[in-house]
């Protein structure tokens, strides 16, 4: 049965691999010209070339194993998104402030982790499905805690758990680093050794997955 394998892609290919969202718009054209514009997928979805990360021998022979273990296709894996893996912005460090959590009621506990992304009005929020457990900060009201525990009861999207419920009106942030769910979209992985040492780049096909 298909799996997720919590096993992270050889970090120092997936950082040079050619990477970038996706969405999927439908889109009618009307008689008066004008278009009604329709998305059905609530969330954006990754694609990777990984073989724009391949420098050595070493690094195919590690992917070449990596993706038989995965069994092609078949089981699904973390991969380190080169161009958006933490909290924070590109040049900084994770820091507990950095993403928005919720705001306490003085009842709940839970409180999903996402990403928020800004331009203009309407902000998008992501769901965090699969962070690096040794990276994460939380902070109440700007002061930063460790009453707290990371949950992942839903594979679609990790939970900060507080020790006690956060008083009415408490802002609570969070910080951290994190993988996404991926699968090779590939069942053959082709690499000519003379071409790729001539420059030639191979593809290695990777999308995210919903889980």
């Amino acid at each position: 049965m298909p799996a997720f394998h919590d096993i992270r892609f050889p970090t120092a290919v997936s950082l040079g691999a050619a990477a970038g969202p996706e969405r999927r718009t439908e889109i009618v054209a009307l008689a008066s010209g004008r278009e009604e514009r329709n998305s059905p997928w609530a969330h954006s979805r990754r694609r990777y070339d990984a073989g724009y990360g391949l420098r050595s021998l070493t690094d195919i022979e590690a992917v070449v194993a990596f993706f038989e273990a995965r069994r092609g296709r078949l089981h699904a894996f973390r991969f380190r998104d080169p161009l958006d893996w933490m909290s924070s912005s590109a040049g900084s460090t994770v820091a507990p402030t950095d993403q928005p959590l919720g705001t306490g009621d003085g009842a709940g506990t839970e409180f999903p982790l996402i990403k928020r992304y800004y331009s203009g009005p309407s902000p998008y929020n992501r769901p965090i499905a699969k962070p690096d457990p040794s990276t994460i900060r939380v902070a109440i009201d700007g002061v930063e805690t460790t009453s707290f525990t990371l949950t992942e009861t839903d594979p679609a999207q990790a939970i900060i758990q507080f020790d006690a419920a956060p008083i009415p009106g408490a802002a609570l942030t969070t910080g951290f680093a994190f993988d996404v769910p991926a699968r090779f979209d590939a069942d053959a992985l082709t690499i000519n050794l003379a071409a790729f040492e001539a420059g030639e780049i191979p593809s290695i096909p990777i999308i995210e997955v919903r889980l």
